[in-house]
């Protein structure tokens, strides 16, 4: 028996260009019990609609249940944040930068004058190089000229004058 009309229908049905009538040639074929071998396995794909679909009902009470779980009162967990709340992180990161930078200066202090004298200790005196410290934060790193220095210097030898 050719089957080469069924084919056909089968390949337009997977393009989804079938219709309707055609669908219902497909499954006419396919509840016949005399089915080839090669086409054997797309039985079960049109016998599913033959059964009759199984309608579930809802049951009396299920208004009821859907009502009474619409008017269950649920509790709200919500709470009020208030504004020191809210900024507390910020102020916890503020000490302990405060922290770092006041230990940082107290580390800095016994190291800084290791290399001092005992006589500058006791009489007042003060030395500028110990003065001078890489802290930011105990003196200022910036080194200033106070003596201007000559844009001209002459040679006595020559008598030239040199500009730098």
């Amino acid at each position: 028996m050719d089957y080469k009309y069924i084919n056909q229908l089968l390949e337009r049905y997977w393009r989804c260009e079938t219709s309707l009538e055609e669908e219902d040639i497909l499954r006419a074929f396919f509840s016949q019990a005399d089915i080839p071998a090669d086409l054997k396995r797309y039985q079960p794909l049109f016998a599913y609609q033959r059964e009759e679909p199984k309608v579930d009902v809802l049951g009396d009470d299920f208004d009821e249940k859907i009502l009474a779980m619409t008017e269950e009162p649920k509790v709200v967990k919500a709470r009020i944040v208030s504004m020191p709340q809210r900024l507390r992180p910020l102020f916890k990161a503020a000490a302990i930068v405060a922290i770092v930078l006041t230990l940082g200066n107290a580390i800095q202090v016994p190291f800084a004058q290791k290399n001092q004298d005992p006589i500058s200790s006791y009489d007042g005196y003060s030395k500028p190089e110990i003065e001078k410290g890489t802290s930011v934060a105990m003196s200022d790193s910036a080194a200033v000229d106070s003596v201007p220095r000559a844009m001209t210097s002459t040679q006595s030898s020559t008598g030239q004058v040199m500009i730098k």
